[in-house]
Parts: C-alpha cells; sequence; structure tokens
C-alpha cells in the first residue's frame, strides 16, 4: 500500500525488523522508516539476520521473513 512518503511498512516487515540495515544502526533513513512506518518505492537495505548475513541480501522494507526481531525501543 502506498502511503504519503511511499509505501507503508507493517510490523512483521522488514523495514521494522532489528536486522534490517543493522551494521548501520545510526542512519537516519532507517529512524524515519521506522519511525513514519513508510518507505520510499526503491529502498533496499541489507539484512543481517545471523542465517542470511553470509549471503550480503539486499531486501525491500516490505519484504520478510520467520527470522523477524522487532528493533528494540
Amino acid at each position: 500500500m502506498q502511503g504519503e512518503h511511499g509505501i507503508k511498512v507493517a510490523e512483521g516487515q522488514c523495514g521494522l525488523c532489528a536486522h534490517f540495515g543493522e551494521h548501520r544502526p545510526d542512519d537516519v533513513s532507517l529512524q524515519q522508516i521506522r519511525a513514519q512506518r513508510s518507505v520510499p518505492v526503491d529502498y533496499k537495505e541489507e539484512c543481517g539476520h545471523p542465517t542470511h548475513a553470509r549471503l550480503h541480501l539486499l531486501v525491500t522494507a516490505t519484504s520478510g521473513c520467520d527470522g523477524f526481531t522487532p528493533v528494540p525501543g
């Protein structure tokens, strides 16, 4: 679903997962995605989940997997 600032991100999707961009926790773009729960259509980030890390997967914020871990706080 598209919102005012892009695509809406829901609980359980990569954009709200602690592993989404976890190597860059202070990145302003990630903070905005999580606060607004909205992401630009073409935004991708590396998945740092231990199962996937060696693959260096780039995923969209609306992707998801069974390894979802909510961002603390």
